[in-house]
């Protein structure tokens, strides 16, 4: 794969300053083929705190996190040797809710679409700035560790932090869901989007408030982040748990 104009490298700012000692380095399982995007994307990283594992195919990759489940979060290229991309998220999410960050060189093309429906939290397309890369990061790892403020508004059926719809149960708290009484496991993105919306029941949420409110984009981002993400969440709790608004955006039925 010709990796084109590549502008990612040594960050062009002053060092960031390391990371408390107190508080382990998030760990970071980059797979990317192209050996100079590979090089500059792991010491640019490693500037910043993170302790990053490289692989140079999606095999490898798959190795890899196998043997250490205990990564943060995986930065994954969709077109790699061997095992793509997208075939090693699929992997990855047969056992495993970890963030899942795609890199695509064609922003507007399937790659995108097919890494989302994989089961991907975001994306970002090459060439990126060090300082885009790790601000999608660092939204993703704090998703993975959101947890609502205390004292929200009441909603439909709350009692200690548990929101009831219908057959659809929210443990705000323990950060649990389950359908019919039987749990249902969510990624960090698709929990907080559910929270998101359990927040608002019966209320539309327009696309460019979810990005703003979920994924943390300060301007207009690619709205297939979301409604893919809504898709999923309907795979998971039934698709008529979720409503489309055309023309507007989504509402979580009471």
């Amino acid at each position: 794969m010709s990796p084109g104009p590549v502008r990612t490298g040594v960050p062009p700012v002053s060092s960031p300053a390391p990371a408390p000692e107190s508080q382990p380095p998030v760990r970071v399982l980059l797979v990317e083929d192209d050996d100079l995007m590979r090089r500059s994307f792991a010491v640019a990283l490693e500037r910043y705190g993170y302790r990053v594992t490289v692989a140079a195919d999606g095999l490898t990759g798959l190795e890899h996190f196998r043997d250490h489940e205990d990564f943060d979060l995986l930065i994954l290229d969709v077109m790699l040797p061997g095992l793509d991309g997208i075939g090693l998220c699929r992997r990855v999410r047969e056992t495993s809710l970890v963030p899942v960050l795609m890199m695509s060189a064609r922003g507007d093309g399937l790659d995108v679409v097919a890494g989302l429906e994989a089961g991907a939290d975001d994306y970002v397309v090459k060439p990126v700035e060090t300082n885009v890369l790790v601000a999608r990061i660092r939204s993703l790892l704090r998703r993975a560790s959101y947890a609502p403020a205390p004292g929200g508004e009441p909603t439909t059926g709350q009692e200690d932090g548990v929101l009831v719809f219908g057959d659809l149960t929210v443990d705000t708290g323990g950060m649990e869901v389950s359908v019919s009484g039987s749990p249902v496991a969510l990624t960090p993105t698709e929990l907080k989007l559910l929270l998101e919306f359990a927040a608002h029941p019966g209320i539309v949420l327009e696309r460019h408030t979810l990005l703003r409110n979920v994924w943390e984009y300060g301007w207009d981002g690619d709205s297939r982040v979301v409604d893919l993400a809504v898709q999923r969440l309907r795979r998971k709790l039934g698709r008529e748990r979720i409503e489309t608004v055309r023309g507007f955006g989504y509402k979580l039925r009471r």
